[in-house]
């Protein structure tokens, strides 16, 4: 019974190395799977949100992103949670892609949400 206790011990302060790898330290595990729910929640409801209100106003958002900005623009900015210092940018980038996002409004949500992180 002691051997089986001091392997599992050995097994997870094994796991507690300083060398980088994809699955992190065992004993973090049921940590890190309680915030990644708590994150998926999160980021799916901002999705919706940007989703919501991008389908919504799809020929507005084209018009403002054509202008290089307007409140429809900004308002789905401010959704995705798309930090005020880059929006400059990310217009610009928007803009250079408006053949896909008129097309596509699922295209001009995940634009948004990749922009917001």
């Amino acid at each position: 019974m002691r051997r089986t206790s001091l392997f599992f011990a050995a097994l997870a302060l094994g796991g507690c190395s300083g060398e980088a790898n994809h699955l992190g330290n065992p004993l973090l595990w049921p940590f890190s799977a309680i915030g990644a729910a708590f994150g998926n929640a999160s980021y799916d409801a901002r999705r919706g949100e940007v989703e919501l209100f991008v389908k919504t106003n799809h020929p507005t958002l084209l018009s403002d992103i054509a202008a290089g900005g307007g409140p429809a623009v900004t308002r789905a900015m401010d959704l995705a949670l798309i930090p005020p210092e880059d929006r400059p940018t990310r217009i610009t980038q928007l803009r250079a892609d408006l053949p896909l996002h008129s097309d596509s409004p699922e295209a001009l949500i995940t634009a948004l949400m990749v922009y917001g992180g």
